[in-house]
């Protein structure tokens, strides 16, 4: 009887290590490869706190541990960026002012609010010409005024007219983007100008100007980020980044204003760091989460601008989702 030699148990072994070799090489073609993703971010000029982010990288690193690219699109103003939102060709918008969402919704974009910020009334103005005749809302009638339609500013003139017992017809409306309601108002081309910062404290601080009002008392001028319904849903993960991140930013830019408006002014046409120092002080800065039964100035600018003809039918503001941290 033969005696079993000592490499059997080698003979053995290959075939065993050979099924695993290929077990496992079929187990890794079976798992899902992580491919990066790519979030695109749109903003303006006046979302401060993504321009910050934006310039400092932070949103980037912090994305990328989780396989994210980020890639930025600026607009001019915050309908043309809620549009690109409801097409699909960003992911997220940077804030926007409280009237901007009001006008998606009649387009019926399907928005998720994400984030906002706390009111900034005296971030926006009526402002004239320093030697101007006009002298209260009330001179407004009849004149021309430049404002950047659906613009929290486009609100402001609504309620202000509304305060001097007038209405949005009573007045010639230019809409222009900022940059051109500037140009404009320089220019004498229109009576009045209705803007938000930074451009109307640029404006205060090189043009002779006076103001007529401001959002106190009138408009509250609160700040919403949002992103597509779809996209809550599908990353939330993402959502809470980015949220976290403005909160942080929203907290340095106010307890390091010279900083923050050192970083600012290039990226701001090279405004004076005094100049965007103090647009700053303007803006609450402050990143809350969205409630729904919050949103009753939602309603409230909707129903403003229905009555002034100005949507095409009536917006139930709370109609959109809520994402909360």
């Amino acid at each position: 009887m033969s005696k079993p030699t000592r490499n059997t148990p080698a003979k053995l072994r290959r075939p065993l290590l050979t099924g695993l070799v290929v077990a496992l090489a079929t187990l890794s073609f079976a798992l899902p490869s992580q491919a990066r993703e790519t979030l695109r971010i749109g903003y303006q000029k006046s979302s401060t706190l993504i321009t910050l982010l934006k310039a400092q990288g932070t949103l980037d690193k912090t994305l990328a541990q989780q396989n994210i690219d980020v890639s930025w699109h600026e607009f001019p103003s915050g309908l043309p960026l809620l549009e690109a939102l409801n097409v699909g060709n960003v992911d997220i918008s940077a804030d926007v002012a409280d009237t901007v969402p009001i006008f998606a919704q009649a387009a019926q974009a399907k928005l998720t609010y994400f984030a906002q910020e706390a009111p900034s009334p005296s971030a926006q103005a009526i402002v004239v010409h320093k030697d101007s005749s006009l002298q209260q809302l009330s001179d407004l009638k009849g004149k021309k005024v430049a404002v950047t339609k659906a613009a929290g500013s486009h609100y402001l003139l609504i309620a202000a007219l509304n305060k001097a017992g007038l209405q949005f017809s009573d007045i010639q409306p230019a809409y222009l983007s900022p940059a051109d309601g500037r140009a404009a108002f320089e220019n004498n081309k229109v009576d009045a100008w209705v803007t938000w910062e930074p451009f109307l404290t640029s404006a205060q601080r090189q043009l002779p100007t006076r103001t007529l009002a401001d959002g106190d008392g009138l408009a509250s001028y609160k700040r919403y980020y949002l992103t597509s319904t779809s996209y809550a849903k599908t990353h939330p993960q993402v959502l809470k980044v980015v949220y976290d991140q403005l909160y942080k930013t929203g907290s340095w830019i106010k307890t390091n204003p010279r900083d923050a408006a050192q970083v600012l002014s290039p990226l701001w046409g090279n405004l004076g760091v005094e100049t965007v120092e103090s647009a700053n002080t303007h803006r609450s800065y402050q990143v809350q989460p969205v409630k729904i039964d919050q949103l009753g100035e939602q309603q409230k600018i909707a129903d403003a601008f229905f009555a002034a003809g100005l949507l095409p039918k009536t917006v139930d503001a709370k109609d959109v989702g809520i994402w909360r941290p």
